[in-house]
């Protein structure tokens, strides 16, 4: 009795879409030194590469993930989107776009707000995703941060908006750009309400985010090697006309030249929140 048949190989070549289809998702390779990491390994470290440690950029929930204990958070304002105000056009008119990002991102906006526990303690927290326009900031981005500043107000509990965005959403133009004068008088509030606000910089965050609250944080932190600044060095050197030094803009030159308070890894990211808060609030009050 034969314990196996011999399968006579197929002449005819498989699928394009099916070879590809074995290996898809199963690598990726890192945009800091280009080395090929297995998929899993970099997920168990936090997206973070083991080879040079390159720290991935990564989506809003992702990011609420690592924060919030046992990754359990609440999404809050989910239902809001924009009103095109300005019925823009470019290469697709505005509302389409906005249709098309929904579809690819699952939300309606660049932005999730949250709320849950971190360490014990109840935080509020925003979280960008660049996925959706470049994590730009529009007029509902603005809405969002300004009710989370009145829930923490509502509820005393702190702050951390993590930002990673190209700045203003040209198309709702000066809409977009009354954003920022709003979210820093809401923040001027929890400062008066004495409620800390951490500001978390991730790569990139540029533009009127930068200008405005991402800059305004109690403690203002960036991940290794994140890009942060109004314009871009690109930008800079042809308006300059000069080169600039190695590192400009980045979280480590940023620290060095005091605009940036510190620069956290993202495994310390959940530690270094934590005790900050003890600091500023004190210990998590038992229930």
């Amino acid at each position: 009795m034969s314990w196996w048949t011999r399968k006579t190989p197929s002449l005819t070549p498989e699928p394009e879409d099916q070879r590809n289809l074995k290996t898809e998702g199963l690598w990726e390779k890192c945009d800091g030194c280009g080395q090929i990491i297995w998929k899993k390994d970099l997920d168990e470290n936090l997206s973070v590469c083991p080879k040079c440690g390159y720290h991935c950029k990564l989506n809003a929930e992702e990011r609420l993930n690592l924060l919030f204990d046992d990754s359990q958070w609440q999404e809050l304002d989910a239902t809001l989107r924009s009103t095109d105000p300005l019925h823009f056009v470019d290469s697709k008119p505005y509302a389409e776009r906005m249709v098309s990002m929904a579809k690819a991102t699952g939300h309606r906006d660049s932005i999730l707000s949250a709320v849950g526990l971190l360490k014990g303690r109840r935080v509020q927290v925003c979280a960008f995703n660049m996925k959706f326009i470049g994590g730009s900031m529009g007029a509902v981005v603005g809405e969002k941060i300004v009710r989370a500043i009145e829930r923490c107000l509502a509820e005393k509990c702190p702050l951390i908006i993590i930002s990673a965005s190209g700045g203003a959403r040209m198309q709702e133009g000066a809409v977009s750009l009354m954003q920022m004068a709003r979210t820093s008088a809401a923040l001027m509030k929890l400062d008066e309400a004495g409620l800390p606000f951490i500001s978390v910089l991730t790569d990139p965050t540029t533009g009127g985010v930068t200008a405005s609250f991402a800059m305004l944080g109690d403690l203002n932190i960036g991940e290794p090697g994140a890009l942060i600044g109004f314009a871009g060095p690109r930008v800079i050197e042809q308006t300059i006309r000069q080169k600039l030094p190695p590192g400009f803009q980045r979280s480590e030159f940023l620290v060095d030249k005091g605009f940036l308070d510190a620069v956290v890894k993202r495994h310390e990211l959940r530690d270094f929140l934590a005790n900050a808060f003890h600091f500023f609030l004190g210990p998590v009050a038992k229930s």
